[in-house]
């Protein structure tokens, strides 16, 4: 092995490229790299989805109230199964960052202290609404100027435009869906009972 300096010299590892060397990643890049892949294993840890399969079935409701929920996504999102059931389908999906940040919206409203409004202001906006965030949600561009407008000048309705948009894009696209998945179907078929021996 060749010596450098009078230790031995390793080569980064590189690539070619337009007919010369360049290094293959960043200690930047590999970090990114890094969160991006935890952000997998954290949607796969999500504590909604155990809700539904872990202790479930005390909470799990009765067909009649299950039906309740085809009446709007609002009687869905009230009660605590319905929400951990159209978690879990959400994240079956991948787009569970909708509903996280439609839920964070709804904490956000109950903050009482100002400071504290402004420092989850900024996480929110951070991780929901900045163009390339983690967990970015479909927003339109009016949207989202209007959103990062509101953030000079915090109040408790900071976000309601983009919560409004985003429960509109949930409401059209993924709860019909969850409506007629098998999740769903199988909380309002009636119990058969069970043959007595």
């Amino acid at each position: 092995m060749p010596l450098f300096g009078g230790q031995p010299w390793v080569p980064e590892p590189a690539v070619m490229m337009g007919g010369g060397l360049r290094r293959r990643h960043s200690t930047k890049e590999a970090k990114d790299v890094k969160q991006r892949l935890g952000l997998f294993r954290r949607r796969n840890e999500s504590p909604g989805g155990r809700l539904v399969e872990k202790g479930a079935k005390a909470l799990r409701p009765s067909p009649e109230e299950a039906l309740a929920w085809g009446e709007s996504l609002e009687k869905l999102l009230q009660h605590q199964y319905g929400l951990a059931a159209f978690r879990a389908f959400l994240r079956t999906e991948f787009s569970e960052e909708n509903l996280e940040f439609w839920l964070a919206c709804e904490e956000y409203k109950k903050i009482r202290s100002q400071s504290k409004m402004a420092s989850r202001a900024r996480k929110l906006f951070a991780e929901y609404i900045a163009i390339q965030s983690c967990k970015e949600v479909n927003l339109d561009s009016y949207t989202r100027e209007h959103t990062k407008e509101n953030m000079r000048t915090l109040t408790r309705g900071a976000f309601d435009l983009a919560q409004g948009r985003i429960f509109g894009l949930m409401e059209k696209d993924p709860y019909p869906r969850f409506l007629r998945s098998e999740l769903y179907l199988d909380l309002v078929r009636p119990k058969k009972p069970s043959p007595v021996l």
